[in-house]
């Protein structure tokens, strides 16, 4: 075998440069004890908790390569439910950062998640019109429920009743009985989209936002409160369980489908509407955990804020209406009867403020502080955080803004990156600002501002940097004291592109004038200081045909590169300035180039996907590579290398050898278009910036990279996204209505069904092995050792039995279910055996039982047809109902435990308290009456 050129992985070191994306929404989470403090945003594939006392980042919950696209804090604050792009959700724990639970069953990404008030069951919506109701405790999942026919934007449980609502882009909103998992009625009264919805005054009042600049509000009654108090639960369901016994209410009629109308769960009412201030669609709606509160807000700056009523100040209200109402009728001298007085709906939902952001709103979140302050964090578009307090104390609450997140990024896109010579300082440029980074801390030390940046340059010392702009300026800023020094106006057009001379004397420039411009650097004499500073002399000029898009010097300095709009790129001597090649052969225009080390080569990406490798001494297309799914945006060698990284609008960072001509690496990790990279000059570090607002910084490792394996690699993984992909297994009986199993066929569920039937195998050869041991033991009169299985012995010289029960254990709760149902039939009865070993024994029961319970369901008709198995059967019915009986009473019993000792630590807490109260009591007693001696004394 021939020697292999060895490469180096490169690997992802660090995401910096973003504050919050808006993606998804924002949620207060409880850290270190406090409430208000903290945030938890959406950071690409992460979630990044700040301090929006500190403007500090606090805690990374680092994702795995989908976008985050919903987040949910739950009740206790010390959880949060983040659900990503795939359709997968991770809960993490915020006190370790660590991700406690997955649950896998969206086919799209999550839209909505909720939590129910006790925090232990999730629901969770998504772009695959589906809802799955989670159970976090079992970490597994209960249902899913269809229904929706478009994308799922809001989910609520009722805290009193086992109900859920669910609203989608559909126009509909759809309540759930969670004890019979169906629908039993459709609010049909929406014209558009119904894009959020929230329950407020103790869940007695349905709230919903739509396409318009309308608030609907609609009035809920539960009629079986009504109609039978002590009626059990499973009667009153009972009725709106039969198929069809759903009800649809539009507007103010009700419009009754089922035949039963007596055996409804809730009616809605439309009792009015609260008109917006925004024109457009309500983006967020949502309130405090209260009910207090209420705010949404559009695609605009501005978020109102409503105050909801509680039934006592709705009383007062009343009263004193009713007070002025005799007043006025006994002024009048009117004897009429007293009319019943009534709050409008304006009364009830009053407007608070208006709180006008900096730029367009994402999402919010509120909470009520115990100092009665309303805190309000805004997710802007423009990768800002910012903090609102709105003093309710006063006459008139105006919203102040405590805090504002911004120096961790920029405001818009970065369109250029450059490394200092001694790849520590990092600098970025964008539509407002240029900032400069420590490449080791990420942290920002410098941010000046600048007009809309395209190219941008470190002048050589690395004590100034240069940007080019939009607008045809260079910009010559100071890095000591951040200033800019020097403007000129270079250009008529956009400057695109800007190259330092190989002597480090000077640059050049091209730009949309069709003109290529020569700089040198030189020293003029400041008027405002004795010091000479460093200045920007223009020397010569070379007019072109066609607008300049790029420019690239050769390493000796001989020739200059030029990329035209006509799609060709033209190489001048860079002395006379006079033709030398043009390389022709791209569709579209070429964006960006770069020539190799040695001068023998130069790499060219067009927007027409391709990069191509040419020949700088005769001019000749050594090889055209597809090397994007859309235009190549940014390209550039690695120094002292034939090998180039190119960046694409396909969001893929790619890894090239231009002399064999093969793709090296892929480096995944931006979720939209990349703009631009720049390599470190050691070639160590390569950054990238994109349009998901994020830089990344890439590392070269030590390990090496063999192509072999990376093409295998990348083989085994786009198996993995085929299996995903696949059509779900079907269970037999069971047809495709509301409701369907929570899990979904992953690579992991297969390799779990894999594993289950790696052991089962191991347990039959065992015992097979054992019986023939027997045998032979029996023939020879004597005990003869037994070969223990190594992987036994590796287990601690378990039983097989033993094994069998240790894998299964290992199958995650969330996966059970699916890895069961990809299990073929033919290993069922030996698992069947083997549960009622386990059972008998009294180990794990409650996950045996489940397993059990599931596999008669999915294998029913086989397992009752199978003779072999009816003694299994009649002895696991025996087992399990004495087994399960048993974990009851100690269930109930350890229940009762502590129910005992929390009324024993309740009633000491009360008797301390009170005791407390009358030592404080007795004290004050001692001490006014030394006053008062005290004063007699005086007298």
């Amino acid at each position: 075998m021939g020697l292999t050129r060895q490469y180096l992985r490169y690997e992802p070191a660090a995401l910096f440069g973003l504050v919050a994306s808006a993606r998804a929404g924002v949620a207060f989470v409880a850290l270190r004890g406090e409430r208000g403090r903290y945030v938890a945003v959406p950071a690409c594939e992460h979630v990044f908790v700040w301090d929006t006392r500190k403007g500090e980042k606090v805690l990374i919950l680092k994702g795995l390569k989908q976008q985050v696209s919903c987040l949910c804090s739950s009740p206790d604050g010390l959880h949060l439910a983040v659900g990503y792009e795939d359709g997968a959700i991770r809960i993490f724990n915020l006190l370790s950062g660590e991700s406690t639970v997955t649950f896998n069953g969206h086919r799209a990404a999550v839209t909505a998640l909720q939590y129910d008030h006790l925090g232990g069951r999730l629901v969770s919506g998504s772009k695959d019109t589906e809802v799955i109701v989670w159970d976090v405790i079992n970490e597994s999942g209960l249902y899913r429920l269809r229904g929706h026919k478009d994308v799922i934007t809001q989910v609520l449980f009722l805290k009193e009743k086992n109900l859920l609502v669910t609203c989608a882009k559909d126009t509909l909103v759809k309540w759930w009985d969670l004890d019979t998992q169906h629908c039993f009625k459709t609010l049909v009264g929406h014209r558009a989209e119904v894009w959020g919805m929230a329950l407020l005054s103790k869940e007695k009042r349905l709230i919903t936002g739509s396409g318009d600049s309308e608030l609907r509000v609609w009035d809920l009654t539960y009629i079986q409160e009504v109609k039978d108090p002590d009626e059990p639960e499973s009667k009153k369901s009972k009725g709106s369980s039969l198929p069809g016994a759903e009800e649809n209410t539009e507007e103010d009629e009700t419009l009754e489908l089922d035949e039963h109308p007596e055996e409804r769960i809730v009616k809605c009412s439309k009792v009015g509407s609260i008109m917006r201030e925004g024109r457009d669609r309500v983006v967020t709606l949502g309130t405090d955990r209260m009910g207090k509160f209420l705010a949404c807000h559009g695609a605009d700056a501005v978020l109102e804020v409503f105050s909801v009523l509680s039934e006592e100040e709705i009383q007062k209200k009343l009263e004193k209406k009713m007070k002025k109402a005799r007043k006025k009728a006994k002024q009048n001298s009117e004897e009429e009867p007293e009319r019943s007085v009534e709050l409008s709906l304006q009364e009830e939902i009053q407007r608070v403020a208006n709180v006008k952001a900096s730029s367009k709103i994402k999402s919010f979140d509120l909470i009520l502080s115990p100092k009665g302050e309303l805190k309000m964090v805004l997710l802007l578009q423009n990768n800002v955080v910012e903090l609102y307090h709105l003093d309710l104390s006063a006459q008139v609450p105006q919203a102040v803004r405590v805090s504002r997140i911004t120096i961790g990024g920029h405001r818009s896109d970065v369109r250029t990156l450059a490394f200092s010579s001694d790849n520590i300082a990092i600098l970025s440029a964008a539509a407002e600002s240029v900032k400069i980074w420590n490449r080791s801390t990420l942290q920002c030390i410098r941010t000046m501002e600048c007009e809309y940046a395209l190219c941008s340059l470190f002048v050589p010392g690395d004590r100034q940097v240069i940007v080019g702009t939009k607008t045809g300026k260079l910009q010559l800023y100071d890095l000591a004291s951040g200033s800019l020094i020097e403007t000129l106006d270079a250009h008529d057009g956009a400057v695109w592109s800007i190259a330092l001379s190989p002597d480090q004397h000077g640059f050049v420039t091209g730009g949309a004038d069709k003109c290529v411009k020569f700089w040198e650097f030189e020293l003029v004499k400041d008027e405002s200081s004795v010091q000479k500073r460093l200045s920007m002399k223009h020397l010569r000029i070379l007019q072109l045909d066609e607008d300049v898009l790029c420019v690239r010097y050769s390493p000796n300095q001989k020739l200059l590169a030029v990329s035209l709009l006509d799609c060709t790129v033209k190489v001048f001597y860079v002395d006379t300035l006079k033709f030398f090649l043009s390389l022709y052969g791209h569709k579209l225009p070429v964006l960006c180039m770069d020539i190799c080390y040695d001068g023998t080569l130069i790499a060219t990406g067009s927007a027409d996907r391709n990069v191509k490798i040419w020949g700088l001494d005769f001019g000749d297309c050594h090889r055209s590579l597809f090397a994007h799914d859309d235009s190549v945006m940014y390209l550039q060698f690695v120094p002292k290398s034939h090998l180039f990284f190119t960046a694409g609008k396909d969001g893929k960072i790619k890894q090239w050898d231009a002399d064999k001509f093969e793709h090296i690496q892929t480096l995944e990790g931006h979720h939209q278009e990349v703009w631009c990279l720049a390599l470190s000059p050691n070639g160590d570090y390569v950054v990238s910036a994109s349009h998901d607002k994020s830089l990344r910084l890439w590392e070269r490792t030590r390990e090496p990279l063999i192509l072999e394996e990376e093409r295998e690699m990348q083989r085994e993984a786009e198996y993995e996204e085929s299996v995903a992909k696949e059509e779900q297994p079907v269970v037999a009986g069971e047809t495709q209505g509301e409701t369907g199993l929570a899990g979904k066929k992953t690579i992991e569920t297969i390799k779990a069904a894999e594993r289950i039937m790696e052991a089962i195998e191991l347990y039959r050869e065992e015992m097979a092995k054992l019986k023939e041991h027997n045998a032979i033991c029996k023939a020879a009169g004597k005990e003869v050792p037994f070969p223990v299985n190594p992987i036994l012995r590796a287990y601690g010289n378990i039983t097989p039995s033993a094994y069998v029960l240790e894998v299964f254990k290992k199958v995650k709760s969330s996966e059970l279910e699916e890895s069961l149902l990809v299990l073929p039939f033919s290993y069922v009865p030996d698992l069947l055996r083997l549960f009622n070993e386990y059972i008998q024994l009294g180990s794990d029961v409650e996950l045996l039982c489940r397993a059990l319970l599931f596999l008669l369901k999915i294998h029913f008709g086989q397992i009752t047809s199978n003779q072999m198995l009816v003694t299994v059967i009649e002895n696991l019915k025996k087992t399990t109902i004495s087994r399960v009986s048993e974990a009851r009473d100690v269930l109930g019993f350890n229940m009762a435990g502590l129910q005992f000792l929390k009324r024993e630590i309740e009633a000491k807490d009360e008797v301390t308290f009170f005791a407390d109260a009358t030592e404080r009591f007795e004290e004050k007693k001692r001490k006014r009456k030394k006053k008062e001696k005290m004063v007699l004394a005086v007298l």
